[in-house]
């Protein structure tokens, strides 16, 4: 069968935008994602836009590399990877013109993607409206529409309150007591208990909430601020779930590609 060839610029490139990449790429889409200089990303191991610090990152077979152009960009594609560029305004969708724009910033409102940027423009989460920023935007609210294409009207509103897993919901969020600068005590993937320190920021510690795995923490020398999301606990205990895309990025991941083929079907 052949292999689809349009080119996808994905905005963002945290955990769930990964996911997404990961399938497009798996579909034989090229894929260049767009990030800020210092990605403020939880579950760095299994973000791409861990490129940014390390020049290259692996998740689940796959590889990111960082690029300084979209020229290396495409070439980067060309090699079989996925390119990441440091872009905060995203130049590189009227550099290249690619065939698809995915806004996967998960920001809760729209920066500044619209539905003229390519043919075919995905959004994810609340902020977008289907038929008007976008063709199309996909539920990323855990529950029975997680992953649905929406293509009139909007995802539902964000409720700032993180989904359930076995019973706990915010006290799986780990939030920085205070500003400063961020520094990790432990390691993704570590077994932590409910009040261990686990990062301190300027030397104030931030302690787990829960007993768990350290599923995300954020890169060491980041600049905080009071009550900002640092870190994330899973209850359940299973290591290899810090290191591996998560059924919600999975299910996000299929709705977009679902998108990409009907609409490329209808441009035909």
């Amino acid at each position: 069968m052949a292999m689809a060839r349009e080119l996808v610029v994905i905005k963002g490139a945290g955990d769930l935008a990964s996911g997404v990449a990961h399938r497009l790429h798996r579909a034989g889409f090229p894929v260049i994602m767009t990030e800020i200089p210092r990605p403020m990303v939880i579950r760095r191991a299994v973000a791409f836009a861990e490129a940014v610090y390390n020049d290259t990152v692996t998740v689940e077979g796959v590889t990111a590399r960082l690029v300084p152009s979209p020229d290396a960009a495409l070439a980067a594609t060309g090699r079989g990877e996925i390119a990441v560029l440091v872009d905060p305004r995203a130049e590189v969708i009227s550099a290249l013109k690619p065939q698809v724009v995915v806004d996967a910033i998960l920001a809760k409102t729209n920066l500044g993607t619209r539905i003229h940027h390519a043919p075919i423009v995905i959004a994810l989460g609340p902020g977008f409206k289907a038929g008007r920023d976008a063709h199309a935007v996909i539920e990323t609210k855990r529950g029975h529409y997680l992953g649905r294409v929406i293509w009139e009207g909007e995802a539902a509103a964000n409720t700032g309150i993180p989904g359930e897993v076995m019973g706990y919901a915010a006290e799986r969020v780990l939030r920085a007591p205070a500003e400063g600068i961020f520094k990790g005590c432990r390691a993704i993937g570590d077994v932590v208990t409910a009040g261990e320190t686990v990062a301190t920021i300027n030397g104030v510690p931030m302690k787990a909430g829960i007993s768990g795995v350290l599923r995300g923490l954020l890169h060491d020398g980041l600049k905080v601020t009071p009550g900002m999301k640092a870190g994330d606990v899973d209850p359940r205990g299973e290591r290899d779930y810090c290191f591996t895309i998560s059924d919600k990025a999975r299910a996000i991941a299929g709705g977009v590609l679902e998108a990409i083929l009907y609409l490329l079907e209808r441009l035909k």
